[in-house]
């Protein structure tokens, strides 16, 4: 199937950039090329865009997409975790601004030999970079009961964590864990019968927290933001689109650190720590999708915008 993902909060991120057409960007999550077209075609001939991706099959979209900004644009496939070391190789040593959507592609969701959906029994992968050597598979069939549990409980944020990894364990003592369809059947037997007939599917969550974990993806988050704003020329804006809550407490929690980073204790009139603010929260609260585009894309439901504006100056 072709590589189709609706760009969810598109003219909010846009807007929320403050394009200049001369500036320098980074797509981080280039994906389809969605939210890039939009940043491209905002550029002059001064101007420049750098789109980032793991994934190859979002890589050939995009550059297909992207054909007719020729050399205003350049695309890597990287992680956006390694985005000052991608910079540094295009001789770019700031930007004017960044945006990442942390959303699982809709192609990716949608072709079941990727393996990301319960929708379909096709073999476990889950994963976005296809050069990486783990794969979900590895991950049911190697982690110790403990270690699922904290996967299950940590970014599922599921209840039944504990019984879930429990009936992993068990199932494959008898045979290696091989497909969706079987790790969905082993979550089924997990949960209650009453339990799973409310607050949709009851795998949801654990396909969720396995996939997290697989790709790393809460880790390089909370691992990045600081370096990307750093990244940032001054008045630069860092646009972060998040699905879920943990993602969100992420970024919400960097960007406040960011705008005031002190450590000394609350009673100490002035300042002695030495930390400076990196800037400021564009967004005190984050940027919702409007009903509208909720009723086109059930999958923007869940979509939180925030911004954070480099120090100018």
């Amino acid at each position: 199937m072709s590589f189709e993902h609706k760009s969810v909060l598109l003219f909010e991120t846009i807007e929320g950039l403050k394009i200049k057409p001369d500036g320098i960007y980074v797509d981080g999550t280039l994906g389809g090329g969605g939210h890039s077209a939009q940043i491209a075609v905002r550029l002059g001939s001064g101007g420049r865009l750098v789109g980032i991706d793991q994934d190859q099959d979002a890589i050939e979209a995009a550059k297909r997409r992207l054909l007719e900004f020729g050399d205003r644009v350049s695309i890597v496939r990287d992680n956006y975790g390694n985005t000052r070391e991608v910079l540094s190789k295009l001789g770019i040593t700031g930007i004017d601004g960044m945006m990442l959507d942390l959303g699982v592609s809709s192609y990716q969701l949608d072709t079941k030999e990727r393996g990301f959906s319960y929708r379909f029994d096709t073999p476990l992968d889950m994963r976005m970079d296809q050069r990486q050597l783990k794969s979900a598979k590895n991950i049911l069939n190697e982690y110790s009961e403990m270690e699922l549990y904290r996967v299950i409980r940590d970014y599922g944020e599921d209840k039944f964590a504990k019984n879930i990894a429990k009936h992993i364990v068990k199932a494959r003592e008898k045979k290696a864990i091989e497909t969706t369809g079987e790790l969905n059947e082993i979550i089924c037997s997990a949960i209650p019968a009453k339990m799973r007939a409310e607050g949709g599917h009851p795998s949801k969550r654990t396909f969720q927290a396995i996939r997290i974990e697989c790709n790393r993806e809460l880790e390089v988050l909370k691992e990045s933001i600081g370096e990307l704003i750093s990244l940032l020329n001054p008045g630069g804006r860092l646009c972060i689109i998040t699905f879920h809550s943990l993602e969100d407490r992420i970024v919400k929690t960097a960007f406040r650190q960011a705008q005031n980073p002190c450590i000394c204790p609350p009673g100490f009139p002035v300042c002695v720590c030495g930390r400076e603010s990196m800037g400021k929260v564009i967004t005190g609260k984050p940027i919702l999708p409007g009903n509208e585009e909720q009723k086109e894309n059930s999958r923007s439901k869940s979509a939180k915008l925030r911004i954070f504006e480099k120090i100018s100056g």
